[in-house]
């Protein structure tokens, strides 16, 4: 079936070491972390990225107040991404453009928070805030962005734990393969750093990443991890057809050419490679390309023990026999931003297919034995003469696996 061409025409994000994609894009390459500590109310101190930007650039603080974390880092991302895409709205029907935004959790922050401002009240609910409720609906960062930016088309929120974000991206493709829509606003949000109940159960699963020097908290790959880094973030994409992206002269990032998912059906927590690796082949044939045709593989690998050792699995299985492929890891930079971590970390490696440079997994002093990839970039960048596809996964709780395939745009 012949499908319509579509491109990623912009990038928005809010990172933990950035709040836009050139100097993302640097410290990535320099392999930057600013992972820092944090001290959460009733939890206690742990590491924990946690992200800086101009919070009232594009909406007022009392906006912002009435609003959420999540719909604040949405709106600066969307309209950073219009911004990047040289796009003006007015010339596409505002009813004909979806905003897709994917999410680990939503509306936690905001429930602990209320709960601890009426224990100052004896637990009176007269206390309770009446924004409440859409504050923690599950669509409300999508909902804030066209309130902000006057859409009016379908906007939604994908619930798929940590694949999320390449979920948005995977709905918004669909929707505009359909016609549904005539471009797309899509990505991924996450507000997890404000929230005890993610720390303690990270903590009570062994899961939660510790060192001395927070930044060397997030490990992946390394004999020595322990546990995530939890991270807070966001990156939103515009996506266009081709035909009008060219019409408006547009910057071209890439073309997502390819995507993937499905279920492990196996466990609540525990992820499975033979899924995984399944997951990868479905991308890449429905792609129309061979896994030597995969230049960089951006992993999902959180620095948990299981987890990134079936990842490696999965990717031994479809690229061994594939000398020009090279691998990197993005969440040993930023830790793991939850329903954010696919976009942020494809669009860290994006910029790869101009640059050429491949940018490292971070803290790997000891390399387990059973993550030992072939062209496992570490600690320092590498420099590619031709980088044309980028293959990023991401997986999530209760078996749910993504790959999105994005190539160079070539004429």
């Amino acid at each position: 079936m012949h499908y319509p061409r579509i491109v990623i025409t912009g990038v928005g994000l809010v990172a933990p070491n950035a709040d836009n994609l050139e100097d993302y894009r640097q410290k990535l390459i320099q392999g930057v972390s600013e992972i820092q500590e944090v001290d959460l109310r009733y939890f206690g101190k742990a590491p924990a990225g946690v992200c800086s930007f101009p919070e009232t650039k594009y909406r007022k603080k009392k906006e912002n107040k009435k609003g959420t974390r999540a719909g604040c880092i949405g709106v600066y991302c969307a309209n950073e991404a219009i911004e990047a895409a040289k796009l003006d709205l007015s010339s596409y029907d505002t009813s004909k453009i979806g905003v897709y935004i994917g999410l680990t959790e939503h509306g936690t922050v905001e429930t602990e928070n209320e709960v601890y401002n009426i224990s100052n009240y004896e637990y009176n609910v007269d206390y309770w805030t009446h924004h409440h409720n859409p504050r923690t609906v599950l669509n409300n960062p999508a909902g804030e962005i066209t309130m902000n930016l006057g859409i009016t088309g379908p906007h939604y929120v994908i619930g798929a734990a940590c694949a999320a974000g390449n979920a948005s991206l995977i709905q918004a493709v669909q929707m505009m393969r359909l016609g549904e829509i005539d471009m797309a606003i899509a990505g991924g949000i996450s507000e997890s750093v404000g929230s005890f109940g993610i720390f303690a159960s990270f903590k009570a699963q062994n899961a939660l990443g510790e060192a001395d020097d927070p930044r060397l908290a997030t490990r992946p790959f390394d004999a020595n991890r322990n546990g995530i880094v939890i991270s807070e973030g966001g990156c939103i994409y515009t996506l266009e057809y081709l035909d009008r992206a060219l019409e408006r002269n547009a910057p071209i990032l890439g073309e997502i050419v390819g995507y993937a998912m499905n279920s492990d059906a196996k466990d609540f927590v525990l992820p499975y490679g033979k899924r995984q690796a399944e997951c990868m082949q479905l991308a890449l044939s429905r792609a129309g390309l061979k896994p030597e045709d995969i230049d960089l593989i951006n992993t999902h690998a959180t620095g948990t023990k299981q987890g990134d050792i079936e990842e490696c699995k999965a990717i031994r299985q479809l690229f061994s026999d594939c000398p020009s492929t090279f691998v990197n890891n993005t969440k040993s930079i930023i830790g793991h931003a939850m329903g954010a971590a696919g976009v942020l970390e494809l669009a860290g490696n994006l910029p790869s297919f101009d640059d050429g440079i491949i940018h490292p997994t971070i803290n790997i002093d000891n390399l387990d034995p059973e993550c030992a990839l072939n062209n496992l970039v570490i600690n320092e960048s590498v420099k590619r003469e031709n980088i044309n596809t980028i293959l990023n996964n991401s997986f999530g709780m209760v078996g749910i696996n993504s790959t999105v395939i994005v190539k160079k745009y070539t004429d």
